[in-house]
């Protein structure tokens, strides 16, 4: 069986990885001309490590990464209003870890051409389109057309191959603009926090770090992402240089006794901007010999650092169908009916329900103002069950707590 995969990211490389370890032969073609460490920070959850480890992959993740042990909630006055232990601190099997999007994507690109036999992983390959038959699928491709016998398209939120099936389909957009930066600093609250502040209608900013010691004087590479409802505002351009004077106002007097978010900000050597979109789920994914895996398949608000888990997810169960052999068309149709509605009810929850969903509630029941003692507000139980509501259906619920 041969496989083509169309984009070299996280998901195009976690299904060729897991593909060749069940000895199957893919080619994946990106169409980046440089591999380069682009990007900001992500988390990677319990369940999104699981599949990584199983992929030989942890202790190569975890040597470049830090370990969250806790997540933290603040309302926008600085006052805490949960916390919660995370990863393997809180009972789970696999950890926790923030790291550099460019890391993780060097990590996973390196064990590719690492594992794959030569010619396996293609740049400067640029998608067109893909052309299907009974025989097979031919990926058109800017250095010349490739055949196989399926084709996945990882081609991200702007995929090529899903326009052709999708082709009047456009992004959903709410009006919230995101910033997000990285800042050398000092460790904040024990350097192992993930913390989120505010929301996006008076102000939010989620921060973690994502680097440890990173000049032998203590500092952490810090990620920050600052996020904003601005109605009537245009929709920002995707992942363009940002300017700390569109947005900064609005975090004017968040210095805390525990951190200074403007210091924070406009500590960031460079800062990009980009809107908050996903896409509505559709009905279908797979279309004959051509599915649609991670950000092409199911992108979602960059709220509860899941993006990456379910794309992680959706490698390995593809490619767990297509070990089982027969007709392949068959095992990507079982693929999507594995995660089409699991990744949807992801989507609408990070639109309706997302983690900071606890401090939306709180800012509710307070009016936005300081509280003197938050279980006068609500209490911690609640609080808890709010946030493992979210966990049952982002699928990375404990059956028991720790």
């Amino acid at each position: 069986m041969r496989v083509a995969i169309v984009g070299g990211g996280i998901a195009g490389l976690a299904l060729a990885l897991g593909l060749h370890r069940h000895g199957l032969a893919c080619r994946v073609f990106e169409s980046a001309r440089q591999v380069k460490d682009l990007g900001v920070g992500i988390t990677l959850l319990p369940h999104g490590m699981r599949e990584l480890t199983a992929l030989g992959l942890e202790e190569r993740l975890r040597a470049v990464a830090i370990e969250n042990e806790e997540s933290v909630f603040f309302n926008r006055h600085g006052q805490l209003i949960y916390r919660e232990p995370r990863g393997r601190f809180a009972g789970y099997e696999h950890p926790e870890l923030g790291i550099h999007r460019g890391t993780l994507h060097r990590v996973l690109y390196e064990t590719a051409m690492e594992r794959l036999p030569a010619g396996s992983v293609l740049i400067g390959h640029r998608c067109d389109g893909v052309e299907q038959d009974d025989d097979g699928v031919t990926v058109k491709l800017s250095q010349g057309d490739s055949r196989a016998d399926v084709a996945v398209a990882c081609d991200g939120f702007n995929s090529v191959v899903r326009r052709q099936f999708y082709p009047d389909e456009r992004p959903a957009f709410t009006g919230i603009n995101t910033w997000r930066g990285v800042t050398r600093r000092k460790p904040i609250l024990g350097g192992r926090s993930y913390l989120r502040i505010g929301t996006v209608e008076t102000g939010k900013i989620v921060i973690y770090p994502i680097a440890d010691d990173v000049d032998g004087a203590g500092n952490q590479l810090v990620n920050w992402m600052a996020e904003m409802r601005m109605p009537g505002e245009p929709m920002n351009d995707w992942n363009k240089p940002g300017r700390v004077e569109d947005f900064i106002d609005i975090y004017r007097d968040w210095h805390f006794d525990w951190l200074d978010v403007p210091e924070l900000i406009r500590g960031a050597d460079t800062i990009l901007e980009y809107p908050m979109v996903d896409k509505d789920p559709v009905e279908r994914w797979t279309f004959g010999r051509v599915t649609f895996m991670g950000d092409a398949a199911h992108p979602m608000y960059p709220r509860g650092s899941n993006g990456a888990a379910q794309a992680l997810i959706d490698a390995r169960t593809l490619a767990d169908d297509l070990a089982k052999g027969g007709d392949p068309r068959e095992a990507l149709l079982a693929y999507e009916k594995a995660r089409l509605e699991a990744t949807a009810k992801v989507v609408r929850t990070n639109r309706q329900f997302p983690p900071d969903y606890i401090i939306m509630k709180v800012d509710e029941l307070t009016g936005g103002q300081p509280f003197a003692n938050i279980d006068d507000v609500i209490s911690q139980a609640e609080l808890r069950e709010l946030s493992d509501n979210y966990k049952r259906i982002a699928g990375f619920a404990l059956e028991k707590r720790a």
